[in-house]
């Protein structure tokens, strides 16, 4: 195997995982090695839930996700979100829909399906996709959520030549599942921002990535359900000195997806954005025990894709 572990060195890619676990010299632009996320905030509701138990607990909130998408939101509700998130300076990441899961293809919700749930199906749903990065990014929003690369590519390619705001960042989401340095060092090329690495990665595979690529990693420190479901607080400490620049996920096992949501659904979706702070709260104690010098980044932080008001758009 040496020739092979060699050649990958050649490549700039590590030739194994390192057992050593080193400590990531990276950081974000602040100087910080971790911030907090809290994904699945569906609507405006939701979004204001999360920040009044944040307040509430004493927990830092640095960027909120979502999975439904910017689609299915109204122009109304975008507006909403983007003027509460520039207020508290914080990063809002849409969703990029619709994608094959939601089309009226079989393969995805065949029994070997899973893989082609996620990406973009046809060209006609490429253009749906990037037709809904843009709505999202007219409406103010600076982030949205990419699950397939072809979609990442163009979209990178529309922000270059202005068809898309220079500000907008692309962040990875899980779904995409990539998950070893050469195939993430990819999606860095092609233009991500973030990467959201698969759930179940161990440190030293996450030590390879990081020695790979130098934007922030996304790693859920508990997963929903059906993303394996992992409760990884006590890694905490460890996950943030090997993976830094890293956005701490907070998940929820043991709760409903909620995908596609809405107005029907909105109790359910403040009850789990709250405790999804509640589990914030619980894995930063343990940071905070088991590394008391972590650095977290305070607010207003640089690099944060911070909703721009629509009347200050250009």
């Amino acid at each position: 195997m040496q020739r092979t572990r060699n050649f990958l060195r050649s490549l700039g890619l590590p030739g194994g995982d390192p057992a050593d676990l080193p400590s990531s010299t990276k950081r974000f632009p602040d100087g910080a090695q971790y911030r907090v996320e809290i994904p699945s905030v569906e609507g405006p509701e939701a979004l204001e839930a999360v920040y009044t138990e944040a307040d509430a607990r004493g927990v830092v909130i640095h960027r909120v996700s979502q999975g439904s998408g910017g689609m299915l939101l109204t122009r109304r509700e975008l507006s909403s979100i983007g003027r509460y998130a520039h207020a508290r300076s914080v990063e809002v990441s849409l969703f990029a829909r619709p994608v094959a899961a939601w089309d009226t293809g079989a393969a995805s919700v065949a029994t070997g399906g899973g893989p082609f749930a996620a990406q973009a199906r046809g060209t006609e749903q490429l253009v749906h996709v990037l037709e809904d990065i843009r709505r999202t990014a007219a409406a103010g929003i600076r982030s949205v959520l990419i699950t397939d690369l072809g979609v990442l590519t163009v979209a990178a390619k529309m922000r270059a030549a202005g068809e898309l705001p220079a500000d907008l960042q692309f962040k990875i989401s899980v779904q995409m599942g990539l998950a070893n340095p050469a195939s993430i060092r990819l999606a860095e090329q092609a233009g991500a921002d973030t990467y959201n690495v698969p759930t179940d990665l161990s440190l030293a595979q996450l030590a390879a990535i990081r020695a790979t690529i130098d934007i922030p990693l996304d790693i859920y420190v508990e997963a929903p359900d059906d993303l394996g479901g992992f409760i990884r607080h006590f890694e905490i400490a460890e996950l943030v000195r090997v993976a830094a620049p890293v956005y701490l996920k907070f998940g929820l096992r043991n709760a409903p997806n909620i995908y596609p949501s809405g107005t029907h659904l909105t109790p359910t979706a403040v009850a789990l954005s709250r405790e999804r702070v509640r589990r914030a709260e619980i894995g930063l104690e343990l940071l905070q025990c088991y590394a008391p010098g972590a650095i977290g980044s305070k607010l207003p932080a640089a690099g944060l894709a911070v909703p721009k008001p629509v009347e200050e758009l250009v």
